[in-house]
């Protein structure tokens, strides 16, 4: 289990690098320290993209079946910054299987609650095509 959390919080670093975003603290880090609680919710992720904040969390099948799901997202979502009282984006990574709950789980939340919250598949990227296989089918010069 830990291998794979340890595998979804780097999968959920490089979702917030392509977002733009900042990493401050993370989970499993080598350099960067562990996120403090949130509350008394644990957080995978803290990052900055200009002077917004984002919160990134993983979640698992044990954290949906879970019945504090619900308050953990609502309190995660409506945090804000302590000074600008900007809103803090929540950004919540599930494996593909687990997404359609996910979804449902979500929906029951306040409009205003859902909108700040950014769901989306943790999935390992494919390689790039081989090398051989590359310069079999493309010709530069003739």
């Amino acid at each position: 289990m830990n291998d794979d959390a340890r595998k979804y919080v780097d999968l959920l670093v490089e979702h917030f690098w392509k977002k733009g975003y900042f990493t401050i603290s993370r989970k499993f880090g080598t350099y960067l320290p562990e996120p403090a609680k949130v509350g008394e919710f644990d957080v995978d992720i803290v990052a900055r993209y200009k002077k917004n904040y984002a919160i990134g969390i993983t979640l698992s099948i044990d954290d949906l079946n879970s019945e504090k799901l619900i308050d953990k997202l609502n309190y995660l979502a409506t945090r804000k910054t302590k000074y600008t009282n900007k809103k803090v984006n929540l950004f919540v990574g599930v494996d593909p299987s687990l997404m359609k709950r996910a979804k449902m789980i979500i929906e029951k939340l306040d409009a205003d609650i859902r909108s700040n919250i950014k769901l989306f598949p943790i999935v390992e990227r494919s390689l790039a095509i081989k090398r051989k296989e590359r310069s079999k089918n493309e010709i530069l010069f003739s």
